[in-house]
């Protein structure tokens, strides 16, 4: 009896366990990604010594714009005095980011949190004194924005990282690898203190081309990020161990194949953190104009901007970010929540659908009026609004094949007076969910 209440114990204790692994872990990848995927739009912050005298992002060093001792010598100017991290995370609310990822640590080797390793951090070797990520990444839970972490692999400060110069290295990797297993320890240990004190959802690792998967040990930096948060995601450039699949600086002009899920990460102007000398600021059209190509291929789009060192966000960047929000809110049910639209042709501009694809979205150029065209839609039109207002629209079909099955043109008739002043979106009520012809039809 004693052995049979032993065994049912057990026994009880293992489905207890499976029911608990069950909740707490994704049961597959796109149960894992499927935030990400609804979320469309992020904001990536690039912060850090850099912006005391604008220079590029540890890249001005290495390239020989100028100096490492001058470089550095920024350290002394950091203040973040005028640090609000949760009017930062009020801001992204207002754009409709449904998340944000922040540079816990760039190429230069400064952390912005409180490291126990012994290199540079804001709070040891900056005026600011302060841990710069935990109050962002609470201010963004309040908000219910998910946390991302920027954090780069490779570290040119560190003293037992090879490289430091463009065109110089410490030593050769090969050569003294009991010195590159220091700088491993040292790199993961820093990793391990982000998993412990601030739990990110989303890892977005850069630097991974100066090594490989097997050298960066990427596997095991993945198992011990899924051992302590497994509902977080990783960028593919944790190499072969990523999530999905980040371009930069461009949109693939067709939708990517590689992963199922990928994003697409742009500067506000021509670089990533705050340079007073660029004033080549996007437009909010040209922000919200990406942003539809980036969604009607599935990709998620991650704007960034990049503070002054006392923690100001540009004006500039500010008005992009409010303006994008104004379109959000008024276009919510066309951006977020939906899947890619339709394949290209069909239709002259961006599109999305509702996820169950009775609902096809048309993203207008802007001052679009007259007619727009839509070819290949075997479905019956219930209805087409002007997304975000009160008003309908008639539309007509041309050249459908009575006799077979080609299904016609459809002509929409839009007036002047339905234009958004970024980008008018139509919804087409479908009877069922969508169809499209893809022949090129009887001859």
């Amino acid at each position: 009896m004693k052995r049979l209440l032993t065994f049912l114990s057990t026994l009880c204790c293992l489905s207890f366990n499976l029911q608990a692994q069950n909740k707490t872990s994704p049961s597959s990848l796109q149960e894992r990604m499927q935030w990400f995927q609804d979320g469309k739009l992020g904001v990536f912050i690039h912060w850090g010594i850099y912006s005391v005298k604008g220079v590029d992002e540890s890249w001005s060093f290495h390239n020989h714009k100028i100096s490492y001792k001058d470089y550095m010598a920024q350290l002394n100017g950091f203040t973040a005095s005028k640090y609000n991290p949760e009017e930062w995370a009020a801001l992204i609310k207002e754009s409709g980011a449904r998340y944000a990822v922040i540079t816990t640590k760039h190429h230069d080797g400064v952390a912005l949190w409180p490291t126990k390793e012994k290199h540079f951090s804001t709070v040891k070797n900056t005026p600011a004194k302060r841990d710069l990520i935990k109050p962002f990444f609470n201010a963004l839970e309040k908000q219910g924005i998910k946390k991302g972490a920027y954090f780069s692999l490779i570290d040119w400060s560190h003293p037992d990282y090879p490289a430091i110069l463009r065109d110089s290295n410490r030593y050769k990797m090969q050569d003294d690898l009991a010195r590159w297993g220091r700088f491993k320890t040292f790199a993961h240990n820093q990793i391990d203190e982000l998993l412990a004190n601030y739990n990110p959802d989303l890892w977005w690792f850069d630097g991974e081309w100066e090594h490989s998967s097997k050298e960066w040990e990427s596997e095991k930096i993945k198992d011990k990020i899924l051992k302590a948060q497994p509902w977080a995601i990783a960028n593919d450039r944790l190499l072969d161990f990523g999530h999905y699949e980040t371009y930069e600086q461009t949109i693939p002009p067709t939708r990517p194949k590689k992963f199922p899920y990928w994003e697409a990460c742009m500067t506000s102007n021509l670089n990533w953190g705050y340079h007073p000398d660029d004033t080549n600021y996007k437009t909010p059209f040209q922000v919200i104009s990406i942003f539809a190509d980036v969604i009607s291929n599935g990709g998620v789009y991650l704007f960034d901007i990049g503070p002054k060192e006392d923690g100001t966000i540009p004006a500039e960047q500010v008005h992009i970010l409010k303006e994008l929000g104004k379109w959000n809110k008024k276009h919510e049910e066309a951006v977020f929540g939906t899947i890619a639209g339709i394949e290209a042709g069909h239709f002259y501009g961006p599109t999305t659908l509702s996820k169950d694809s009775t609902t096809l979205y048309l993203f207008l150029q802007p001052q679009s009026s007259g007619q727009v065209m839509l070819k290949g839609l075997n479905n019956k039109i219930n209805k087409i609004r002007v997304v975000g207002t009160n008003y309908e629209l008639t539309h007509q079909v041309q050249s459908k094949m009575t006799w077979g099955n080609v299904p016609g043109i459809v002509f929409i008739d839009v007036p002047a007076k339905v234009n958004d002043t970024y980008m008018t979106v139509l919804a087409l009520e479908l009877e069922k969910p969508i169809s499209i012809y893809k022949s090129d039809g009887e001859k």
